[in-house]
């Protein structure tokens, strides 16, 4: 019952049919895990594929002439630049260079932009939009936004290709890493399929019309590869892939920079210098900053979320943002940011758990090497 007052998505009743754990996400009423433990669920997306319910994040549609230019005033992307169906992981900034969200811009062949960006920030993203809309309406461009009521699932792991392939006509090699496509899916027509995900794998993200989502997750899973998965192995997926999760690892307080997400932005838009904080961000592209975004390893105790991060002498040089034990490699691993002096790969830290210091090593991400379809 204290479901309630959740939001749902167009697979609540099947996830509690399928046994789905539910708790609360982003406001969103999700599946923890289903009958499988969280362990086995990681596994199999890496051995196999999983379905993730995604139709919780917000999807939207930029229409108009100046589509592109609307964007661009509002992420750190070079849009004009993406080649048809191509899209680009890239980042909301506010003026003081702080990071508003994370999202996928893709660049269709249908006269729009598709954006897919996180639920926990959908309020504030779709508020931060229309905003700006307003703005470019007033100075007489021709721009509109559509917020899409659609279902998104994610179909992720080795497998996924030659399961997809039996629904679809077109060739799925074809489809390469961050492009995307309009196809008919297993008899469901008017689906987006993006080949992109969070969990390191080969997947696709397949925007769905939500009367018919059901059924084309009921179809997915007659095949043996597949089984559905939550949020338990949705984090720990990511985080051996080293990808950030919006509100623990990159939020208004830290810079893209300072994230090292630099590579997403655009190497024309550095020069432009017209994104929003771009004149916070740019320079410290050159000038570095003064903590850093890393990924540390250790053995024993878990390392989770607010640890702090030690010198070796015990000095606190920062602090963990996402961290769990890793399913593939038996090791504790995590990221979180630290001074720039001890960010170097392979300089030994200590992380501080129930009030003891513990041994760790700062490591280059993914942890658990990507296996992304580039063609």
């Amino acid at each position: 019952p204290f479901l309630l007052c959740y939001d749902k998505t167009p697979l609540f009743d099947f996830h509690r049919q399928q046994g789905g754990k539910m708790v609360e996400f982003a406001g969103w009423s999700m599946p923890v895990q289903y009958k499988d433990s969280h362990i086995s669920s990681h596994m199999h997306t890496r051995q196999h594929c999983s379905i993730f319910d995604v139709s919780h994040m917000l999807q939207t549609k930029v229409h108009g002439r100046d589509r592109v230019k609307f964007m661009e005033s509002l992420v750190v992307a070079d849009v004009a630049e993406l080649k048809d169906n191509q899209g680009s992981l890239s980042l909301f900034t506010n003026d003081q260079g702080g990071i508003m969200d994370d999202l996928i811009v893709t660049k269709t062949d249908q006269g729009y932009l598709y954006v897919v960006s996180n639920a926990g920030c959908a309020d504030k993203d779709s508020a931060h939009m229309k905003a700006r809309l307003a703005e470019f309406k007033a100075a007489g461009f021709d721009v509109d936004l559509e917020f899409l009521d659609e279902a998104l699932i994610a179909l992720q792991g080795p497998s996924m290709s030659q399961v997809l392939q039996e629904g679809l006509k077109d060739d799925l090699s074809k489809l390469t890493f961050m492009t995307s496509t309009l196809a008919t899916v297993f008899g469901v027509p008017n689906c987006r399929v993006t080949r992109c995900g969070y969990t390191g794998e080969d997947g696709v993200e397949i925007s769905v019309p939500k009367g018919r989502v059901v059924e084309l997750t009921e179809k997915l899973l007659t095949n043996g590869e597949v089984k559905l998965a939550g949020l338990g192995a949705r984090d720990s997926l990511r985080l051996e892939a080293g990808l950030c999760l919006y509100g623990n690892d990159i939020d208004e307080t830290t810079t893209p920079v300072e994230a090292t997400l630099v590579w997403t932005i655009g190497k024309r838009r550095r020069k432009t210098k017209d994104f929003p904080g771009a004149n916070i961000i740019v320079p410290q592209i050159k000038a570095k900053t003064d903590r850093k975004r890393v990924g540390l390893m250790s053995s024993g105790p878990p390392v989770r979320q607010h640890t702090p991060i030690l010198s070796p002498d015990g000095t606190l040089i920062g602090e963990v943002t996402s961290g769990c034990p890793s399913p593939c490699l038996k090791k504790n691993v995590a990221m979180g940011y630290v001074d720039a002096a001890f960010a170097k790969n392979g300089t030994d830290i200590q992380v501080e758990v129930r009030k003891k210091a513990v041994p760790a090593t700062i490591t280059k991400m993914p942890f658990v090497p990507t296996n992304y379809y580039s063609g």
